[in-house]
This record gives structure tokens, sequence and C-alpha cells, in this order.
């Protein structure tokens, strides 16, 4: 068996970026400093001041 690497750190990147609230590296808005994903962002949306035009 060979030998395990750990994951190396990235400096940037999809990878690089999470959700400050869930964790999640999928899908994250860094738009105006949020850096939260979209699922977070529906949620919290209206507390931050957004509004639905829709």
């Amino acid at each position: 068996m060979g030998k395990i690497r750990p994951p190396r750190d990235r400096k940037f990147g999809k990878q690089k970026v999470m959700c400050i609230r869930c964790g999640t590296r999928e899908a994250v808005i860094r738009k105006y400093g949020l850096n939260i994903c979209r699922r977070c962002f529906r949620e919290i949306a209206p507390e931050l001041g957004f509004k639905k035009y829709s």
C-alpha cells in the first residue's frame, strides 16, 4: 500500500472559499463580501435587506 499524502492547502480557487454559515464549498456568493452559499443566502436574505422582485 502506498503512502497517504494529506491534502495540500489551496491559495486560491473554488476549494479555498467556503460558506461562513454552513461550511460548504459549492455555490458560494462572494459579492459584497458575503461569503455565504446560495442556500444560506435564500434563508437570510430578507434579514440582510435584499428584496425579491419576481
